[in-house]
Parts: structure tokens; C-alpha cells; sequence
């Protein structure tokens, strides 16, 4: 089960206990069906009286809004022409995402999955129940990296536009010059409670190139020559090592989740072991 600090009120009623005080799990009435329903809430002897089918409704059930946003710039392509299973971030990055839709899925919550690149939005959702798996993993299969993304426009975007807060979390390598702050601070502001998910490939963290190169950025092409010996390999270490630490404090400070998802460790790592250790999963 996916947890938020406090539970955010859903439209639809789900598989979770409200945190509302004087809440009880007293019948309160029926509402019609919908595709997507869990199923063990149904009346099946009203249905066998009426064959209309209908929802049991608690006065304590509530779902939860789980959002999911995937960075889908081609920074996010890497390593280049690797196989699924070799550390692929984007790979990695929709692997977790299903890893973590099936859990709100299967305790009924209200899921909508977002993927964003600079010349289209695509939407999953909202949808939950088990019946809506196979349709998600379709969408996921289908979805590539491509160009570029404003990334802090994209979340002040969703922030503005989408109607029901809940637990977001955010997948990405982070690797943004227009940086994503005020983003984060649109969706904060709006009552979302955020998780941070940076996805880097083991050779972004620490690379094994040595000597004279030539680097091209994935998003500008813009190519740049570099010599690399020892000492600039330490210095570069030292730079990513303080680059983590300075996203952890300022995530902190803003009271968003932040986990790093090394694409080398198993996501069901991350999602069983980090996740769980933040109490987002329980």
C-alpha cells in the first residue's frame, strides 16, 4: 500500500481508512458500478435481487490520488543502444513506474501517470482497479525518449491544471538547466506531497573514461573536448558527491522526498527497501 502522510480525500472510495477524527466503518449506502471497481465491494445479493450492480459504500474509505511523472528528455537515453537490461535509465524509469502504479492499483486508489517531452504531454489516467494493469503496461511499452523538456514548466503545468492532490512522485535524472524549484514549490503550494525519484546510470556517478574525449550533450548536441586523467576523474567524483548532497538538503528543506535509483539495483529494491524506509510504502 502507497502511504502519504495524510490522507488526501479522493473522489472515489478506496481501500484505506480515513484520517479524519470520528470516522467509523458504518455502512452509508450504495453507489452504481463503474469499469474498475474492485469487485469485493460489491453487493452480490442486491445484484442477484436487481442484476444491477452496486458498490458498498463505508463512511471511513477513502482513496488516494497517486500521481506519477516521468521525465522523458533524451538526457534519459542512456547509456545509448543498450539493451533493457543493461542500465538503461528510461528503461529503468518506466520499470519503476509500473512497479509503483500496480501498488496504488491494487488497493483501488485514483492513478494518473504523466510522461513529458518538449513537443508532447502524454496522460495515463486517471483509472484504478486491477483492470486497467494491462492497459497501463501497453502505455508504458509505448512510450520513448525524445528532445528536450523545460521541466520546471512542466510541473508548475501540472500543478495549475490537475484537479486532485495526492502523493506525486517524480522520475528523473534531474538533468535540467532550467531547474525545477519553483515547480516543486507549485506542486507543494498546491498540497501535493511530493517523492523525488533521480534515476542515474552507474557511469554518470562514476564514470571509467579516461584520456582525451569528445562529449556531446544528448539534448543540444553541443559537443565538448575534455582530457580526463586521474585527478579530473577525482575532482569530478567529488562534484557529483556534492551535487547529491546539496539536492538531499535542499529537497529536505522543502519537505519532499528524495531517493537515488541507481540503475545498477534492482527498482524493486528501491521501491521495497527506500521507499518503504521514507513510509511511502507500507
Amino acid at each position: 500500500m502507497l502511504v502519504a502522510q495524510r490522507v488526501r480525500v479522493g473522489a472515489i472510495k478506496g481501500d484505506r481508512r480515513s484520517a479524519k477524527r470520528g470516522s467509523s466503518i458504518e455502512f452509508v449506502g450504495y453507489r452504481n458500478y463503474v469499469q474498475g471497481d474492485d469487485l469485493r465491494h460489491l453487493d452480490w445479493n442486491l445484484y442477484a435481487r436487481t442484476e444491477k450492480p452496486y458498490i458498498k459504500q463505508y463512511e471511513d474509505e477513502q482513496d488516494l490520488a497517486v500521481h506519477i511523472l516521468i521525465d522523458q528528455s533524451e538526457s534519459m537515453n542512456f547509456p545509448l543502444h543498450a539493451e533493457p537490461t543493461d542500465h538503461h535509465k528510461f528503461t529503468y524509469a518506466k520499470r519503476l513506474a509500473a512497479g509503483i502504479a500496480t501498488i496504488a492499483m491494487s488497493t483501488n486508489d485514483r492513478l494518473r501517470l504523466t510522461a513529458a517531452h518538449a513537443d508532447q504531454v502524454e496522460r495515463f489516467g486517471p483509472a484504478r482497479g486491477r483492470n486497467f494493469q494491462v492497459p497501463l503496461y501497453q502505455f508504458l511499452q509505448r512510450l520513448k525518449p525524445h528532445t528536450t523538456l523545460d521541466f520546471n514548466q512542466f510541473l508548475s503545468d501540472y500543478a495549475k491544471h490537475e484537479r486532485l492532490p495526492g502523493l506525486l512522485f517524480i522520475l528523473s535524472d534531474l538533468f535540467h538547466r532550467d531547474a525545477y524549484r519553483e515547480g516543486l514549490q507549485a506542486l507543494i503550494g498546491r498540497g501535493y506531497e511530493v517523492a523525488v525519484v533521480q534515476v542515474l546510470a552507474p557511469n554518470e556517478l562514476d564514470p571509467s573514461l579516461l584520456g582525451d574525449l569528445r562529449l556531446v550533450d544528448a539534448e543540444n548536441f553541443v559537443p565538448q573536448d575534455v582530457s580526463l586523467d586521474q585527478d579530473m576523474r577525482q575532482l569530478y567524483l567529488r562534484r557529483v558527491r556534492q551535487w547529491q548532497t546539496e539536492l538531499s538538503r535542499q529537497f529536505r528543506q522543502q519537505g519532499i522526498h528524495y531517493v537515488l535509483a541507481r540503475t545498477d539495483v534492482s527498482f524493486e529494491r528501491i521501491i521495497l527497501n527506500d521507499l518503504r524506509r521514507l513510509g511511502l510504502v507500507r
